[in-house]
């Protein structure tokens, strides 16, 4: 009988009505990578095509998440590791494009920012809320539920950023949270790894 239990913190995902859970988070991810990528070229915001960065990242990974279910401990690490490098990619390269914006700051579109942030909040609070019940689990499952909750966190910031960039008439406000964003990619790509280390040790 497949275990659908949300407290043992070994859990590997390995039950049908998780599966079908990280379907529809893969799909919601999908989509909103195309909607917010679009709208932030548009608008000009860094912040929003952060946000693009890491629905689509999430969508790529999810979908090896979902792969590698009920497959060897190793093999859902080292899933779990690569999911964690590229949250530390992300972070450096959103950093980088922050800082060099930050030598010459636009003016993104505030009201192209609040409602793309909102349809994406909107979009990543029911994947953070399907996917509630397995926020503990192994490196592999544990890096879905970080990722869900990074976009969530990122689009109140994007919202919050659009509301100070059209109060302020100035695209700091963008930037900075495109920064905070680039943190907190490096923050859970800490996490990931650890966790992923101590699941790999002594199983070569």
């Amino acid at each position: 009988m497949p275990h659908d239990h949300d407290h043992a913190t070994d859990f590997d995902g390995a039950s049908p009505t998780y599966k079908r859970a990280l379907i529809a988070v893969i799909g919601l991810n999908a989509a909103l990578f195309a909607v917010e990528m679009t709208a932030g070229a548009l608008a000009g915001s860094r912040a929003l095509q952060a946000d693009a960065l890491d629905f689509g990242a999430d969508a790529l990974t999810y979908a090896l998440s979902l792969a590698v279910i009920g497959r060897a401990v190793t093999t859902r690490a080292r899933v779990a590791q690569l999911k964690g490098l590229s949250l530390a990619l992300m972070g450096v390269w959103i950093l980088g494009l922050a800082i060099k914006d930050a030598l010459a700051p636009g003016l993104p579109r505030a009201e192209v920012m609040g409602v793309v942030g909102f349809l994406a909040l909107a979009a990543n609070v029911a994947s953070v809320l399907i996917l509630m019940r397995w926020r503990e689990g192994d490196a592999n499952v544990r890096s879905v539920w970080l990722c869900s909750r990074n976009d969530a966190i990122g689009n109140v910031a994007v919202m919050g950023a659009a509301m100070l960039v059209a109060v302020l008439n100035s695209g700091w406000p963008d930037l900075i949270v495109a920064i905070l964003m680039a943190g907190l990619f490096l923050n859970s790509s800490v996490q990931i790894l650890r966790k992923a280390q101590d699941e790999t040790h002594g199983h070569p």
